[in-house]
């Protein structure tokens, strides 16, 4: 297969050199991370290629998993770990062979083989977020050497119990996240967390009887008390909360890109560069 190299600079007009510059060291991730997946996106169409494999490995999915977690963006979770990514509606899929492997194992592997290969990071990325992930795993893996698989398996184990929303409406602008929308192994409909209430209502009636407690810490003469249950319930009278309408999935009116919005985070994006931008260059 031939190499395509698909640019910043031929796409948006912009290299990421030009964005640090107008914008500054913070914040540039979110160009970036919009960029490239919609760059991804159009080389593979270019190429009439459906499916897209990444280089994704254990160090990268961990960082984003902890990154979630710090930011308690939970639904996220559930793309971050999937090893298949995308959406019905994009007719591309990503996926990510190299999950769980180890970053030091793929640069050996490439050494020892004679593989061409980039040695060097992004120089903006410790300025990032995820350059702070970063550092903070490298420190928990010198105490614990699993540490990365187990951040990864921990995030695997977390998305199961945590619904994602609107997975197939959602114009996969993650900001510093990475992958596409959705997954396509089932994992991430929310599913699980249905099963996992039905499982429990039939406990529910052991639960509505519960020992009072006094304050010296020994059960009440009265033995067990029956107390209501503490989900929240609909008080009679209130108004039920109107849910909003479910986005779908278009085009955007500017470059014609798969988005919710009338306009995608691309050209929303490169409106804001553009409006810094002098009209006249010296």
């Amino acid at each position: 297969m031939p190499l395509k190299i698909v640019g910043y600079d031929e796409l948006f007009g912009w290299t990421m050199d030009q964005v640090v510059e107008t914008i500054g060291k913070k914040g540039n991730c979110t160009y970036c991370g919009v960029f490239r997946r919609q760059a991804l996106d159009r080389g593979a169409n270019l190429l009439n290629i459906k499916h897209v494999v990444t280089g994704h490995n254990a160090d990268d999915i961990a960082e984003t998993v902890l990154m979630n977690l710090l930011r308690g963006d939970l639904p996220r979770l559930s793309r971050s770990t999937s090893i298949i990514t995308g959406s019905a509606s994009t007719g591309i899929q990503r996926s990510k062979p190299l999950k769980y492997a180890y970053e030091k194992e793929i640069v050996l592997y490439a050494h020892h083989k004679r593989l061409d290969y980039f040695s060097t990071e992004c120089i903006y990325s410790p300025e990032a977020f995820r350059g702070t992930a970063r550092t903070l795993i490298k420190s928990l893996e010198k105490v614990r050497p699993s540490a990365i698989l187990d951040i990864v398996r921990s995030g695997e184990d977390m998305a199961r119990l945590t619904p994602d929303k609107n997975q197939d409406a959602c114009a996969c602008d993650e900001g510093e996240g990475m992958g596409g929308c959705g997954s396509a192994n089932g994992r991430t409909s929310g599913g699980e967390l249905a099963e996992m209430e039905a499982a429990l209502k039939p406990k529910h009636k052991t639960t509505e009887l519960e020992t009072e407690i006094s304050p010296n810490g020994t059960p009440t003469d009265d033995g067990s008390v029956k107390l209501p249950l503490r989900g929240r319930r609909q008080q009679k009278g209130q108004r039920q909360r109107p849910t909003g309408p479910l986005q779908t999935l278009g085009a955007c009116i500017k470059c014609g890109y798969m988005s919710s919005q009338q306009v995608c985070h691309a050209c929303t994006l490169l409106e804001t560069l553009n409006k810094n931008r002098p009209e006249v260059s010296i």
